[in-house]
């Protein structure tokens, strides 16, 4: 291979590497001073980004973990109220139901006992008008048969007297 047809590039003379070391050097020191700097400032405020970022993210996780353990327990809480709830209306149904048939019971004893004494009423007010009207017959039957046997005066003074007597000997 023949160097001498290659550009002077690729086969630098040594003033080339001189200028081309003393331009890397000034630019160098150039970036060091004003360029690096500011390329790792951004990249540490960058970095820094994310990771408050990612911290923002766990915090996050957190509370979302937190959010849904609490909805979990408000859950949990609103299932053992809404039982506790419906046993007090069970409670409350029984002890209204137990009410009613005890009212029920009440009423038909007072019912019944009502029943009993009207039905005493009219059985006392049917013996009383039975025995009227036994008394009403007897007393005519009596009066028939004493007018037959009692006709004369000497009769019925005879039989005035043997009734004092027996008045006289039933009250002592």
């Amino acid at each position: 291979m023949n160097f001498d047809t290659l550009p002077s590039i690729l086969t630098p003379e040594l003033g080339l590497l001189f200028w081309m070391l003393l331009a890397f050097l000034v630019v160098y020191f150039v970036l060091s001073r004003k360029g690096f700097p500011a390329i790792i400032a951004m990249v540490d405020k960058r970095s820094k980004y994310i990771n408050e970022s990612l911290k923002k993210a766990e915090q996050a996780a957190s509370q979302l973990e937190n959010i849904k353990q609490e909805s979990e327990a408000m859950l949990q809480e609103a299932r053992e109220k809404q039982a506790s709830i419906l046993k007090e209306a069970a409670t409350t149904r029984d002890a209204i139901v137990e009410k009613a048939q005890e009212k029920a019971r009440e009423e038909s004893v007072r019912i019944l006992s009502e029943a009993k004494a009207e039905i005493e009423a009219q059985k006392q007010a049917a013996i009383s008008e039975l025995r009227e009207q036994v008394a009403i017959l007897s007393v005519e039957v009596s009066e028939k048969i004493l007018r037959k046997k009692l006709g004369t005066d000497a009769a019925q003074m005879d039989y005035i007297n043997q009734m004092l007597d027996e008045v006289t000997l039933n009250n002592k």
